[in-house]
């Protein structure tokens, strides 16, 4: 008797694969740097904040489509903005508000009635995937901190050099 099921061993081809997605999604992290900051400031303290975004500026910022270079922050009536910063869905540069608690902003605060002053210095996915961005609190380099900062990378990528030969 032949076998009506049309399930035999022939009736399958060969090289097909089936794929099985098990809800497992590998995601790219996301870590956008502004390497200025260590070269023009002495970093004296970080926070990591929350971000306020609207519309698409999410995805683009997921995408890496961000830059931070010539950021910066202001505390305007008790809240934390950046300003200047550049995402490429938007055809205006608006300020975005940063989320951190009253706690933080008054010490932060404070610190700039020094004379510091508030940079931001990444932007990443945190582990709930949320996006956040840590600042910096710190104090502008004078022109000879900045070349010692040179003479010391310098001197350190000499003796790297060395110990590899």
């Amino acid at each position: 008797m032949a076998d009506t099921s049309g399930l035999g061993p022939d009736s399958f081809k060969t090289g097909v694969r089936v794929q099985v997605s098990l809800g497992v999604q590998k995601t790219k992290k996301m870590n956008i740097t502004n390497k200025k900051v260590r070269f023009e400031y002495e970093i004296i303290e970080k926070y990591v904040c929350g971000v306020v975004l609207v519309g698409n500026e999410v995805k683009s910022i997921r995408d890496s489509k961000v830059s931070i270079v010539d950021t910066f922050c202001y505390l305007k009536d008790g809240e934390i903005f950046v300003k200047n910063i550049n995402i490429t869905s938007n055809e205006e540069k608006r300020d975005i508000k940063l989320l951190l608690k009253k706690k933080e902003i008054r010490d932060i605060e404070k610190r700039l009635e020094k004379g510091l002053t508030i940079v931001p210095y990444r932007i990443f996915l945190s582990e709930k995937k949320l996006i956040k961005l840590e600042i910096v609190i710190g104090r502008g380099k004078k022109l000879f901190d900045k070349r010692e900062t040179i003479k010391k990378r310098d001197q350190e990528r000499d003796m790297l050099k060395n110990v590899k030969i």
